[in-house]
């Protein structure tokens, strides 16, 4: 901040520089009109003095006449270079007053209008912070300073969570999320510290948010996490476990906070067992297959259909399927884990799946006569799906 006003106080001195130097010049151009009415008042004087002497006879017209230009020749002479004097229509005082006033209005602007706080905050914060509390204490100045930026609040927010300040992330949040929009990780950050904020008491406010931010994305991984929270304090275990299950399909093979999340769902599998439940099959999709009307024309009672799931963004290798005829068409099944063609390519895996039913009269899963496909869908989903194979396998 100094280095700022030793250049702010240098600029200062240029400008008033241009004040003043006109001033100056004035003082001087004065003095040079004095000397210049001094040497007229001589050159008078002379002339009349050559004029006396013309009167009382000792001068002819001759010598009168070059006495005369000798004393225009030193006037002359005396003259030479001197600059024209300016006229100002501002007057002396006004350059005075403006070299005063203009510092002075400059630097009130400023204080007012400009961005010292700013310039301050880019300077803390190009400096690593010594504790947590430095940061948040930091963050704070900087949401003072620009209250209308949700980057600045969301961060805020987030340093509020980590020490515990969950009321106050609570209601960081509720401004973030009016600023940037009703966004599904704004969502679920905001019911994360409500809920903790209300002593980790699940209200309908709590439910709400949740709700709203896995409608706009299924794969929000805060609500999950907090659904799988709320449910295993509520001894809803197997709740619990489906959720955690759906949060861990989300996260990279990579992701250190994997262990710690299998450890809550091997914990509450541990409390539905003690509670006398049994924990249900992990990733299990319900799908029932038919055939559309054409293709219930031509296809015949014996040919193979492969039911199977496939990963949206992975290898092409089904991860789980299942092989039917079609004389047991309509038929339900399940794909889950345990159909894993390959222990490395389970559904679990992978958070997003395509199902697939296809017809092959040669008995093939990778080519057949006609086919059937659904949308993208999250590999933890439980609700029954509908598929029906509507078209030639091209």
């Amino acid at each position: 901040m100094i280095d700022f006003w030793l250049a702010a106080g240098l600029l200062l001195l240029i400008a008033l520089s241009f004040l003043l130097i006109p001033v100056l010049r004035g003082r001087r151009a004065q003095r040079e009109e004095d000397r210049t009415a001094l040497n007229v008042a001589l050159y008078q004087e002379r002339v009349a003095e050559l004029q006396v002497q013309q009167d009382e006879g000792v001068l002819n017209v001759a010598q009168f006449d070059t006495g005369r230009a000798e004393a225009a020749r030193e006037l002359l002479a005396d003259t030479e270079g001197l600059e024209k004097p300016r006229e100002s229509r501002l007057g002396k005082p006004l350059p005075l007053l403006a070299a005063v006033l203009v510092p002075v209005l400059g630097l009130g602007l400023y204080l007012h209008f400009g961005a010292s706080d700013k310039v301050e905050l880019t300077r803390e914060f190009a400096q690593p912070p010594v504790s947590m509390e430095d940061m948040t204490r930091r963050l704070e100045r900087a949401a003072a300073a620009q209250p209308d930026s949700p980057e600045g609040l969301y961060f805020l927010g987030r340093a509020y969570m980590a020490q515990d300040r969950s009321a106050d992330a609570a209601k960081v949040f509720e401004r973030t999320v009016a600023l940037a929009g009703r966004q599904p990780e704004l969502l679920g950050q905001w019911a994360q510290a409500q809920y903790f904020a209300d002593n980790k008491q699940w209200s309908p406010k709590v439910q709400a948010l949740t709700d709203e931010a896995l409608k706009l994305d299924p794969k929000e991984v805060t609500s999950l996490g907090l659904l799988g929270i709320a449910a295993f304090e509520g001894q809803r275990y197997q709740e619990a476990i489906d959720y955690w299950n759906r949060l861990l399909a989300q996260l990279p093979p990579q992701d250190n906070s994997r262990v710690a999340l299998q450890g809550g769902i091997d914990r509450a599998a541990e409390k539905l067992k003690e509670s006398g439940g049994t924990v249900a099959p992990k990733n299990v999709m319900k799908v029932r297959v038919d055939l559309s009307a054409d293709v219930k024309a031509k296809a015949l009672p014996g040919d193979s259909v492969f039911i199977f799931a496939r990963a949206v963004n992975g290898p092409p290798a089904p991860l789980a399927a299942k092989r039917v005829t079609v004389a047991e068409l309509p038929v339900t099944v399940e794909l889950g884990d345990a159909d894993a063609m390959m222990p490395q390519l389970k559904l679990s895996n992978f958070p997003e799946v395509q199902l697939v039913a296809r017809i092959s009269r040669a008995g093939l899963p990778t080519a057949g006569e006609w086919i059937g496909r659904s949308q993208p869908l999250a590999s933890s989903t439980t609700a029954l799906q509908q598929l029906t194979i509507d078209r030639p396998d091209q």
